[in-house]
């Protein structure tokens, strides 16, 4: 069994200060991904004993960023997709193991406003195709904050929200061609009914404690590895950032 997790920890120095290291030892998860690590090289140094590290940076200081923590080394690990114009936010890793890649992504948020919808789409079809091009070659286990609730049961308050970040239909019509484009949602395909399980709450209006979340956080899989899929849970129990992890089981045979 080889159990991965990805954790938006909003800032790793802060989430450290909150227990991080402890939460990492307890998940012993094989890879354990994280997105807005909100640093700079050298600003921070994890005793991870046991994995390997690797971390991807934003050009602007304390802002985006990624990391990929893993017990087994790597084939090979990539940062970025490949796009000046989408790499210099510290987005994405790409690790390639001898049957799949795993990729960790912070999708960029749209703001308020939608401000920066227009970005984000393209980033949405430039994703989509640097996918398609790892796909041609093994298949894909993607996971991270990608920045959309899918569908209505997805989040608390899907009325009020049909034209926030986050829950546009144009965002929600974008992951669903990713997922047509031969990916599962793997939270859904064992939870297809499953209402008020988040990964994200504001930290205003005390929106945790009233579980007035959104579920934005996910492990997507090629089709081919579905009769590899033996579970997946989001750790509501888990505190230290306003995203909690979420976790994907594979079968190792």
């Amino acid at each position: 069994m080889k159990k991965l997790i990805s954790w938006n920890v909003n800032g790793i120095r802060a989430c450290v200060s909150k227990g991080f290291l402890d939460r990492f030892r307890e998940l012993d998860a094989d890879v354990f991904c994280i997105q807005e690590t909100k640093l700079q090289d050298g600003q921070i140094t994890l005793d991870l004993d046991g994995y390997y590290q690797y971390w991807n940076y934003a050009q602007k200081k304390g802002y985006s960023g990624t990391a990929l923590f893993t017990k087994e080394q790597p084939i090979s690990v990539c940062r970025g997709i490949g796009m000046e114009e989408h790499d210099q936010e510290g987005r994405v890793i790409t690790a390639e193991y001898d049957r799949f890649y795993v990729v960790t992504c912070y999708t960029p948020n749209s703001q308020e406003g939608l401000a920066r919808l227009p970005y984000r789409m393209r980033w949405e079809d430039d994703f989509r195709s640097y996918l398609g091009s790892l796909e041609e070659k093994k298949p894909v286990i993607f996971c991270g904050d990608l920045n959309v609730a899918h569908q209505e049961i997805d989040l608390k308050n899907p009325k009020t929200n049909r034209k926030n970040a986050g829950f546009t239909d144009d965002e929600r019509e974008k992951f669903t061609r990713l997922l047509n484009a031969g990916y599962i949602d793997t939270y859904r395909y064992f939870y297809p009914e499953q209402e008020g399980v988040y990964s994200w709450w504001s930290y205003r209006f005390k929106a945790r404690e009233k579980n007035a979340g959104w579920r934005i956080d996910y492990f997507c899989a090629s089709e081919r590895l579905k009769d590899r899929l033996y579970g997946a849970s989001i750790h509501t129990e888990i505190f230290g950032s306003d995203h909690c992890p979420v976790e994907l089981l594979l079968k190792t045979e």
